[in-house]
């Protein structure tokens, strides 16, 4: 039997078979409130027994047949159902009679479905991209600064810097305003890591509204974006603490986080290690004085060089400091703002400092044994008042500051067997007014104004006693004491006129302004009899010396601020004319000369996320009034100075290449940047060293130094592990020339630093972090001078544990291993705490213990071309801390 006819048989028995088993059917229309057909319900037939024995679906006229089985009995329930209207029911008793249906409307929400995922994630939107502060927070995290410093692909520097891929930021903003300028360790120091929701990283950031996507920018910024909640009300997290022996910390602020004002308010105090003075830094700083071509006058004198040990801060100083600042930003209106910044602090700081010095030279090492104890009281006071008005066509920004230091230095010092005491007072005076204006015209044209005036002065004053060196400074007769002032009053002036013209792919600029700079250095050098009698010192110790800087300059720049391609080329052209006199030593010279300094940088964008960088840039310089003074000054307690040499001039040039990889799905970064700078100098310094005192000069001959540096970074969070792991390496290497008595020694200096580290949430209860920085420093020179080496090793390890809710235990430790031809050290360091959280009360309780091995001595070794130092610190010790923190 062929298929055909086994189908036809199969279906005419189906016919049959509903025939016989349906008897009746039962028909009718199902429309809505509106009479309007509802097609594709669903009308189900039930028994008695309210099971269903027959369906069917409306058509789209609403029309419907539902076939009734032949042994079905009353009474009978049809119920007809369909998404968007009512059930319906009706019961049949008549099933030759038709059954209509009228169905209400009803309104049926779906089940809400929460999706759940703890896996960090990067939010990226154009240039930005945002972090999710809670994805990598922990309990234990008090302020921002500790979120920031676990956040793949971005790396905290021991002063603060934060850098984005190894690139440093250039601002820090808080909900989109700029509160603090490049002084952003006020934020991460200070504001509650729980009222931010996001930090977010901006890419090409370029804060004057009118000059987006029409002039480069290759800087990197930070935003902190806040919590609703937080914007709501007054935030503050007050800390109050006290110890053994006699320790204090308090730590009281104010911040308010709203669209139309902000602030972070506070003041601190505390003698346990806490530098307050580093909330102050200026990461940007010596940037931005190039920029505006101020070159302020460095401080002349000092006690010496101690320098600071490589411990944490709170490791090696003794200090009593406090610190009261206040910074507010009122928004006046959308894009006008009153911005002021206020901070005085005080604080008394004692060290007690041994060093061996040995300087090698040909055929003989030259060494200096010394023993000092030093205080340093500084007073600094400092105001802003900033107008900003950034608008799409119209930005003004006027910011005038003044500061006003007083700095005490007092030292007792014992320098190969002999005593000395040294008193050093610095004062500084500095106002400045800076007035950036730009408007737009209708044909989009941009047209720029800009003045800034600055006026400083800083006289400084020096005494060293008893009779010190009377055979250099009093003709070998016994005297009371030696007196040093310099003073360096400065007025500084750049104001300049800019021209843009935008266009679709190229914005042009065009620059005219003029620069002028006056100064005056002042110094004398006086020995003070032992009958109080005052008289200079012979031997060439005045100077008065006159200068005077000039320089008219026009530039032409072109923008080309493209999606893949960026481009900036600057082509600055200047001509500067230099004058300086000191009728002291018949010094009366000018200089006049014509500058070109191009410079050009491109940028690559090879993807979404990856981009190659170029950056060329040569370079005139010019010294300063620093390098021209013929009467010698005493800088410190061992180094005469003076110059014998015509004005510093120098050609740089600058060349770097970087690539720059992200991928923000899987949270990985990676960089690396390398830079060649060459530098041609037109003097040299020369020096005459003995056992107990160098004699220092600038000669006229033609000096070259050289530098290569190699920057990588890489970080990634691995999701298994929840662990951010980061890695970076420096390579640095740097020629220079120096005469040291009277025989020329080129040197090469060779420094390689590797640092890894791991941030890690072992589980919701412990979090592990670790940091291991190894560097090496070498140096040689052919001429007869042996090579030395020294390398350093330091790892720091912390663990955090809280058990239950309300329970945090904290253990850390440092270690640091120093190598240096059979001079090695070795010294640990640990800390720990307990924190107990009363949630109704809104207050934690700490117990601390730092140094609780109570380690009082450290030794660091360093090294500099033909100088090795080994110097010896005395610490504080053991420190306990009882802390009370609440929130307001």
């Amino acid at each position: 039997m062929s298929n055909s006819i086994k189908f036809t048989w199969v279906l005419v028995l189906s016919l049959l078979f509903s025939v016989v088993c349906s008897a009746q059917n039962i028909t009718g229309t199902i429309t809505d409130s509106l009479g309007k057909a509802v097609p594709y319900a669903n009308i189900n037939l039930k028994n008695s027994s309210n099971l269903i024995i027959a369906y069917a679906i409306s058509n789209s006229k609403g029309g419907y047949v539902l076939p009734v089985p032949a042994a079905a009995k009353a009474p009978l329930l049809a119920e007809v159902s369909c998404m968007g209207f009512k059930k319906q029911s009706k019961t049949i008793t008549d099933l030759s009679a038709p059954v209509n249906f009228i169905l209400s409307t009803e309104v049926n929400q779906l089940a809400a479905v929460i999706v759940k995922d703890k896996r960090p994630r990067l939010r990226a939107s154009g240039d930005t991209l945002g972090y999710k502060v809670s994805d990598f927070s922990s309990p234990q995290d008090r302020v921002i600064g500790d979120i920031i410093k676990k956040l793949p692909g971005i790396s905290v520097a021991t002063d603060g810097t934060i850098s984005y891929n190894g690139k440093s930021i250039s601002n820090l903003y808080i909900g989109g305003d700029n509160l603090l300028d490049d002084k952003y360790n006020i934020a991460t120091n200070t504001i509650p890591q729980g009222v931010v929701d996001q930090v977010q990283v901006i890419q090409n950031d370029q804060p004057i509204k009118m000059l987006r996507d029409k002039v480069v920018s290759d800087d990197v910024a930070l935003n902190l974006t806040i919590k609703k909640d937080a914007k709501l009300q007054l935030v503050g997290q007050e800390s109050v603490g006290a110890g053994l022996p006699g320790n204090y910390d308090e730590d009281l602020n104010a911040m308010m986080f709203k669209d139309a004002y902000k602030a972070i308010n506070y003041l601190k105090g505390n003698n346990i290690g806490d530098d307050v003075a580093n909330d102050l830094v200026s990461h940007n700083l010596s940037d931005y004085l190039q920029k505006i071509d101020n070159n302020l006058p460095s401080t002349v004198l000092s006690l010496g060089s101690v320098p600071n040990p490589n411990l944490l801060q709170n490791r090696y100083l003794f200090n009593q400091s406090g610190i009261l600042n206040a910074n507010n930003l009122l928004t006046l209106k959308k894009g006008e703002q009153l911005r002021i910044n206020f901070y005085y602090l005080h604080d008394t700081q004692q060290q007690d400092y041994k060093e061996q010095t040995q300087i090698y030279l040909p055929g003989d090492t030259v060494k200096y044994s010394e023993t000092e104890k030093n205080k340093y009281r500084p007073d600094i006071l400092h105001g802003q008042f900033t107008l900003n008005i950034n608008k799409d066509n119209y930005y003004l920004n006027d910011k005038l500051i003044t500061d006003y230091s007083r700095k005490n230095y007092y030292s007792a010092l014992n320098t190969n067997g002999t005593a000395v005491n040294q008193v050093f007072n610095d004062n500084t005076m500095d106002f400045s007014n800076e007035l950036n204006y730009m408007q737009t015209f209708k044909s989009s044209n941009i047209v720029e104004v800009y003045s800034y005036v600055n006026h400083i002065s800083e006289p400084e004053n020096r005494i060293i006693q008893p009779n010190f060196n009377p055979g250099i400074f009093n003709n070998g007769v016994n005297y009371n004491q030696l007196s040093q002032t310099v003073n360096i009053p400065t007025w500084f002036t750049n104001n300049y006129l800019s021209f843009k013209i935008p266009s679709n792919y190229i914005t042009q600029s065009f620059k005219a302004g003029f620069v002028v700079q006056a100064q005056t250095l002042k110094s004398d050098l006086s020995a003070v009899q032992l009958n109080n009698s005052s008289h200079l010192v012979p031997d060439s110790s005045l100077n008065h010396l006159n200068w005077s800087r000039k320089k008219v300059y026009t530039e032409a720049a072109y923008d080309m601020p493209g999606k893949i391609l960026k481009i900036t080329l600057n082509l600055p052209l200047s001509l500067q004319q230099i004058n300086y006199a000191d009728s002291l030593y018949n010094l009366d010279k000018s200089l006049t000369r014509l500058y070109f300094n191009p410079r050009l940088f491109i940028k690559y964008q090879i993807s979404v996320e990856d981009y190659f960088s170029l950056l060329y840039n040569y370079r005139n310089d010019i010294g300063n009034i620093q390098d021209v003074y013929h009467g010698y000054i005493l800088t410190d307690y061992n180094t005469y100075y003076a110059n014998n040499a015509d004005l510093t001039q120098s050609k740089n040039q600058l060349a770097a290449f970087g690539f720059n990889y992200r991928k923000a799905l899987t949270l990985f970064f990676f960089s690396i940047n390398t830079q060649f700078n060459h530098i041609l100098a037109n003097n040299i310094s020369s020096g005459i060293i003995t056992d107990n005192f160098q004699q220092r000069i600038v000669l006229p001959f033609q000096n070259a130094t050289n530098a290569w540096t190699i920057n990588g970074f890489i970080s990634k969070y691995d999701f298994a592990l929840r662990t951010t792991f980061s890695g970076g390496v420096q390579w640095q290497s740097n020629s220079s020339n120096q005469i040291l008595n009277n025989t020329l020694l080129p040197y090469n200096t060779i420094s390689t630093t590797l640092n890894a580290s791991a941030e890690t949430k072992v589980s919701d209860y412990i979090t592990f972090s670790y940091k291991a920085y190894l560097s090496q420093t070498s140096s040689s020179s052919p001429v007869g001078v042996a090579g030395y080496s020294v390398k350093q090793l330091v790892q720091q390890a912390a663990i955090n544990y809280n058990p239950v809710n309300n329970v945090f235990f904290k253990l850390s430790g440092d270690d640091y291993l120093t190598y240096q031809q059979g001079n090695d050290l070795k010294y640990f360091f640990a800390d720990a705490s307990v924190k107990f959280r009363f949630n109704k009360l809104k207050t934690d309780v700490e117990l601390s213990v730092v140094n609780f091995l109570n380690v009082k001595n450290y030794s660091y070794l360093n090294l500099t071309a033909n100088t090795f130092t080994s110097s010896s610190y005395t610490l504080p010790g053991r420190i306990v801390m009882l802390r009370m923190m609440f929130n307001l």
